[in-house]
């Protein structure tokens, strides 16, 4: 795999040189010390993947990704400094379309290892999203759920609204939960490919886009009125017979973490009232099998449209499966979950 290096600080290009250099199957593509050198070399090389920092001179990691996804697309992990301070930043490169995010790794004597291994790990898994992995055609998620169980509890469940979304996601769920008012009345459910370490921040930051409350899913956790809940861990977020939340590993292999499709699927058994499944923009198939179960389920699915996608990757995938009852622009995305909330309350 071909992986480009955009970095202003010639410690970390070398750093980030030496970690990649320990897998012999990547190669430097190239080295850009800021995000106008990157834009204009990745125009005329682009390469598999993209190493992004964020503060630079001339043009910042952000602008750069912008510039990037739109004229010459590739898959883009930012790495930075310190996550925390930059989190608004991290979240604006992601709405523009960068998969992930992960610390700069720090070598030598007061280095930190764990970091390398973390970008590695990340480098691995999208690099099976990309297809640049022998083992991206093997990895799926179950297709079959069990036998459903009929509970009397099933009546005291609330409205719910699952949603998921990869690329470009964060932008897309602050513009739809910005524009529900403070007294929704029904609980939301997200799946957001990010890994663990940075959905607290995401939390955070979307707190301060919505009137609702957004909370970490936690083991145990219940879907209420009113409350924003988003899977937390690099497992998989499962709705379990009692209507509480829960986290499973299984399956172990599946690239998408968490994922979409595990977490429909398991809404689709259990959940015994119909509700409103959105899946919104990103990369791959994740959650297009899942909405399809939902929709025979009574449910009423929606697909983000080609136009307002980052990536029209997981929507697409739905559409062709014939999962989507309607494919609609994020601008009316919110307007119609509250519309269809009002008629079947």
């Amino acid at each position: 795999m071909r992986i480009a290096i955009v970095n202003d600080m010639m410690m970390a290009v070398e750093t980030l040189r030496r970690v990649l250099m320990t897998v012999k199957d990547y190669q430097v593509a190239w080295i850009a010390h800021d995000g106008a050198e990157a834009v204009s070399k990745c125009a005329q090389d682009t390469p598999d993947m993209i190493l992004m920092d964020l503060i630079m001179p001339i043009m910042d990691g952000v602008e750069a990704t912008r510039q990037i996804m739109k004229n010459s697309p590739c898959a883009i992990v930012v790495v930075t400094a310190s996550v925390e301070k930059n989190a608004s930043k991290v979240f604006e490169a992601m709405g523009y379309g960068a998969l992930d995010a992960v610390s700069t790794p720090v070598l030598g004597a007061s280095g930190n290892p764990e970091a390398a291994q973390a970008m590695l790990a990340k480098i691995v898994t999208i690099g099976k999203l990309i297809g640049k992995s022998s083992t991206a055609s093997k990895s799926k998620a179950p297709t079959q759920t069990p036998k459903s169980v009929f509970s009397p509890l099933a009546s005291r469940v609330p409205p719910l609204v699952a949603i998921g979304s990869s690329t470009g996601g964060p932008n897309a769920l602050a513009k739809i939960l910005s524009r529900l008012p403070a007294n929704f009345s029904a609980a939301i459910a997200i799946i957001q490919h990010v890994d663990a370490q940075f959905t607290p921040s995401l939390v955070e930051w979307l707190n301060q886009q919505t009137p609702l409350s957004v909370q970490l899913a936690t083991e145990g956790s219940r879907l209420e009125v009113g409350k924003v809940l988003i899977a937390g861990t690099n497992d998989h977020l499962s709705l379990q017979p009692n209507f509480s939340l829960s986290y499973t590993k299984n399956p172990i292999d599946y690239p998408y973490r968490p994922s979409v499709d595990v977490f429909f699927k398991s809404v689709a058994h259990y959940w015994h009232r119909q509700g409103t499944a959105v899946l919104l923009t990103g990369m791959g198939r994740d959650g297009a099998e899942g909405l399809n179960l939902l929709r025979e389920k009574g449910w009423y699915t929606i697909a983000q449209n080609q136009a307002t996608c980052v990536v029209y990757g997981m929507p697409k995938a739905a559409v062709d499966l014939g999962a989507a009852v309607d494919v609609l622009p994020l601008d009316e995305i919110a307007t119609t979950i509250i519309q269809k909330l009002a008629k079947n309350p």
